[in-house]
């Protein structure tokens, strides 16, 4: 815990209906879905310093999902008739998964935008991987974007968090689809207590520095995420913290999306409310889309810090 940090209160976020204080716990509808989510598995290349989902070369709590998953959940979209526009797959590292490219493949064939979280590193960086990737690009131009992980725009900082050596990797990685033409975003970090503008800057002048073609003012293309400490006090949002907060709970994350998991040991995948919270029980809500539908209460210190306060959302 970091020095003159407020830790959380444990009387806070234990009941999914009223706040520590006895107010009504505010709750999200699912009003608009326009992304859903796949976690590919959390076996990754590399082991960050401060995984949320504490992937690593060795974490096989989510296991592999499916191409042939994929498509039966797709199928359940059209048969709910969600208004969803992308599919967005994360990991763990998505290429690790021999299913990427199919999976890929399979959601632009129905007519999908598909968002791809990586490092660019080793596992994208594989023959048959950049051949799958370049190949999707030919045949659904401007369909596919691979949003790369880029904690800081310095290499010092990047490799702090990521390991000696992390950031040339990824840097070559993005090189590599530069050069592909295949449409890039990037995901950073604010963990270092750089000013927004700062950040913003720097990642301006690294883009500028490769000729890479991603706008580091546009939120959507730079996506730069709070450190997200569960152990760290924030408030609770109650019923009354959206007009106070002059905030929809439309605009929160569950109100849009839902996220697709496979537990390792499970016979099939389960749906979250949250692609933050893979490892919260109470965020699971059923094993179909249908059952996905209901509303989810913001009982959790990442409902709070993260979506509501922090205002962040993992699709662009």
């Amino acid at each position: 815990m970091k020095d003159n940090v407020p830790t959380l209160d444990p009387a806070k976020f234990r009941d999914p209906a009223i706040t520590a204080t006895g107010q009504p716990r505010a709750t999200v509808a699912l009003s608009n879905p326009q992304t859903l989510w796949f976690n590919t598995g959390t076996l990754c290349n590399i082991e960050c310093a401060n995984c949320y989902i504490a992937s690593s070369p060795t974490n096989d709590a989510l296991v592999y999902i499916t191409a042939a998953e994929v498509a039966d959940y797709l199928d359940q979209l059209e048969q709910r008739r969600w208004n969803v526009r992308e599919i967005a797959f994360t990991g763990g590292e998505p290429f690790m998964n021999p299913d990427m490219i199919a999976m890929a493949r399979t959601a632009l064939d129905r007519g999908y935008d598909v968002l791809i979280l990586t490092n660019a590193m080793r596992p994208m960086m594989r023959k048959s991987v950049r051949a799958g990737l370049a190949a999707l690009n030919d045949d659904f131009p401007g369909r596919l974007t691979l949003r790369i992980s880029v904690d800081h725009h310095s290499a010092a900082l990047h490799d702090d968090e990521r390991g000696a050596g992390a950031f040339a990797k990824t840097i070559d990685g993005m090189i590599w689809l530069r050069d592909a033409a295949i449409p890039m975003a990037v995901a950073g970090r604010t963990v270092w207590g750089d000013t927004d503008a700062d950040s913003r800057a720097g990642y301006a002048a690294l883009f500028a520095e490769h000729g890479f073609a991603i706008d580091a003012y546009n939120p959507a293309m730079t996506v730069l995420f709070p450190e997200m400490d569960e152990n760290v006090d924030v408030p609770e949002i109650t019923t009354a913290c959206w007009d106070i907060l002059n905030l929809s709970p439309d605009s929160v994350m569950c109100a849009s999306s839902r996220m697709v998991v496979k537990r390792r040991g499970a016979e099939r995948p389960a749906v979250l409310a949250c692609t933050l919270l893979p490892y919260s029980p109470e965020f699971e809500l059923g094993a179909t889309l249908a059952e996905a539908e209901r509303d989810v209460a913001l009982n959790h210190p990442h409902c709070a810090k993260f979506c509501v306060l922090g205002g962040a959302s993992c699709s662009g």
